[in-house]
């Protein structure tokens, strides 16, 4: 996990994450075990996600930021916040169909006071199997480019 790191904030049902570094698949767990846990917010308001920090965001991070996205936009209605202003990241949220998922920034997003650090969290390998399964099986429902893309990466690790 050497050069990634990932925060959260909380404050009046505004939630932050923060994804710095060079953000991999080992963080899909953790990541989804923040989204049950913001989801369950009685007060939840809003949702911002900052990637201005990233340097590279993996396919199964970017099914996982999909996922979260979906399941706002189920639950309350709304798109999330995405701040990115790295050319590049840019180019890559647009080229998966994220305009279609957030509301898309291209500055920092402000900080919230109570940022902490989202610990690792441990799984077995088939349960970061089944995640990355289903982050990229995200991905592939969003359009049919993502579809080719990710259908036989899904295909071996489902025979696997």
């Amino acid at each position: 996990m050497s050069g990634c790191r990932i925060s959260a904030a909380s404050e009046q049902g505004v939630h932050l994450l923060r994804l710095e570094g060079d953000v991999r698949l080992i963080m899909c767990t953790a990541l989804d075990e923040y989204f049950d846990r913001i989801f369950n917010d009685p007060h939840f308001a809003s949702v911002w996600v900052d990637v201005t920090g990233a340097t590279g965001l993996d396919s199964t991070t970017l099914g996982m930021l999909a996922k979260l996205a979906i399941r706002t936009h189920e639950l309350f209605g709304f798109k999330p916040a995405l701040y990115s202003s790295d050319a590049g990241i840019n180019r890559l949220l647009q080229s998966m169909g994220f305009s279609q998922l957030f509301e898309l920034h291209s500055e920092a997003c402000c900080g919230l006071n109570t940022e902490a650090d989202i610990p690792l969290v441990v799984a077995s390998e088939d349960q970061v199997k089944a995640k990355v399964i289903e982050a990229h099986r995200t991905l592939m429902a969003m359009s049919e480019a993502n579809h080719d893309a990710f259908e036989d990466l899904v295909k071996t690790l489902e025979a696997s």
